[in-house]
Order: structure tokens, then C-alpha cells, then sequence
């Protein structure tokens, strides 16, 4: 694909401005989709035309008709795609998210077309992390969401959101890159599923003092544990990481449904692991969305 679009100034005003025509909107998300190249996501195809008219390539093998979102995130949305493309820019450049409420209001749009956008950008965000393991050191340790159910069980006999966390560092200490999901409970399978599809085999895992985590996770890992103890700073970051996404939920959310805690998390996670990239970040969901 040529590379005569510009990538756009990155601010709220640049963005804007930038994307102010729907025509450009495709064509830029063209551009974006197949920056390495077409490949015709029927046939595999590598030539192709351009249907200037209507914003399209047409594959010159099978003869599909590709568009900027056919196929991807934002398949058969009837929405403008300026509406897309400036939430993904606010959902990466605001710390704590943004709402669906905030985003109807800002764009006078109804409530089930801004939670619609904004579901569409978390799982794109979901998909692009679940290509990633963890290694190295890392620290495991769960948590609860919701308001605490009067006279119902309390601990790991909760009724609340159960959910892991796991955090590597470097050989300094220091976060990196950060994998959290609710589960339907704590038991040790559930445990060593999770191990297993977000940590690389053989790292070196640590955690608190807890029955459910040594067995699963003694079979992969090096696993280190030791009663939990607040003075020591154990698993001081992932407690901090914690405390951030519980302030974000309750913030920006105002609360959590079950269902879509997967999905916050992993929005959560997606700005986490990219905060040093800068405007990059929101340029890579952009992509994201078109894969």
C-alpha cells in the first residue's frame, strides 16, 4: 500500500480535524490495514485495483470487494468511523478510561451506540493481548470485585468477581507487562489454566502462601512462596496494580458487570503494557481494530 497518508497530529484537535471527512476515514484506514502489504483476506491474493469511487480494493484473483473494515472489529458497522477512531484516541490517552456515558454526552449519541464502540475497541484490545505470554519474574496474587453481600460469605467464599493477576518484572524489580482476567473461582485447575495460557513454562513465579497455587504451579514454574506479610513488600506492584484497576472500575465504571469484567481487565491491561510507547500506543489500536 503507498504511504501518502500522514500519520495524523496526535491530539484531541489533530484528530478531529484530521478525520473530518468519512471518505479520508476509509482510505486512512485502508492504508492502516494493509501497511505491509495487501493480502486478500479470502484468498491470500497480493494484487489487487483500487475502487476509488467507493473507497474499496478489489482483489484481481477471487474478486472480493475489501473495505477498511470488512472482516475486522468494526465489521457492518453503519456508524461514522470518525466516531471510532476519536474514542480510541480517548480511551488511550485517558488513564482511567472513558465511559459510555461520558462518550454519549460528548458526541450526542445514544448510550447503546457509545457502549457499542467502546465494546468493539475492548475486545480488539482483548485479542491483540491474549497473543502474549509472560517470563521472567513474575508475581501471581487475586483479588475480588463488587460490593461486599450482607450476611453471605467472605474470602474465597465470596460471591464477588473473583480474579487473577500476574505481573512480570525485570532483574531490577521493576513492572513490565501485566495479564489479569476474572475466573469462576480459585481452585487449583483454574489456577494452572491460567498459568498456563498467560505465563511462559519455566518462569519463575511468585506468590503468597496459598494451598491452591503449589501444586498446579509447581509442575511448570519455579514457583516461590511465602506467607504474605504487609510490612515486607511482597508482591508490593501487583497490590499497587490492583488498587489502580478497583479505582478505575469504581471511577469511570461506576461498578462492574460480571460479564464484561474480562473485558475492562483487558482494557486495562492494554494501556498498562503500552504506557511507554507514548502516541504510538493509540496508533497501534488503531491497527489493532483492523486486524
Amino acid at each position: 500500500m503507498s504511504k501518502k497518508f500522514p500519520k495524523p497530529e496526535i491530539t484531541l484537535d489533530g484528530i478531529y480535524s484530521k478525520f473530518s471527512d468519512e471518505g479520508y476515514c476509509k482510505d486512512y484506514l485502508l492504508d492502516v490495514r494493509f501497511e505491509n502489504g495487501f493480502a486478500c483476506p479470502f484468498c491470500g491474493s497480493s494484487e489487487y485495483r483500487k475502487i476509488k469511487t467507493r473507497h474499496l480494493l478489489r482483489c484481481k484473483s477471487c474478486k472480493a470487494d475489501i473495505s477498511a473494515t470488512n472482516g475486522t472489529f468494526m465489521h457492518k458497522t453503519h456508524l461514522p468511523l470518525k466516531l471510532s477512531i476519536v474514542t480510541a484516541f480517548l480511551v488511550m490517552s485517558n488513564k482511567s478510561g472513558i465511559s459510555a456515558v461520558t462518550l454519549m454526552r460528548n458526541f450526542g449519541v445514544t448510550y447503546k451506540t457509545a457502549w457499542y464502540v467502546l465494546h468493539r475497541i475492548r475486545k480488539a484490545m482483548k485479542c491483540r493481548e491474549e497473543r502474549y505470554l509472560l517470563d521472567g519474574i513474575v508475581e501471581l496474587d487475586d483479588t475480588y470485585l463488587g460490593a461486599p453481600t450482607h450476611g453471605k460469605k467472605r474470602g474465597r467464599g465470596t460471591e464477588k468477581t473473583r480474579i487473577i493477576v500476574a505481573l512480570s518484572k525485570n532483574a531490577s524489580g521493576c513492572p513490565m507487562y501485566l495479564k489479569m482476567t476474572d475466573v469462576p473461582n480459585l481452585k487449583g485447575i483454574t489456577v494452572g489454566k491460567f498459568a498456563r495460557d498467560n505465563i511462559h513454562q519455566g518462569s519463575k513465579i511468585e506468590s503468597d502462601n496459598v494451598r491452591s497455587y503449589k501444586k498446579p504451579l509447581a509442575q511448570k514454574y519455579f514457583h516461590v512462596y511465602e506467607t504474605y506479610d504487609t510490612t515486607s513488600g511482597q508482591l508490593n506492584w501487583t497490590h499497587k496494580v490492583i488498587s489502580n484497576f478497583k479505582a478505575v472500575i469504581a471511577g469511570t465504571y461506576h461498578g462492574n458487570e460480571k460479564i464484561h469484567t474480562a473485558l475492562y481487565a483487558a482494557e486495562f491491561c492494554y494501556r498498562f503494557n503500552r504506557r511507554n510507547l507514548g502516541n504510538s500506543a493509540y496508533l497501534n489500536l488503531l491497527a489493532a481494530l483492523l486486524r
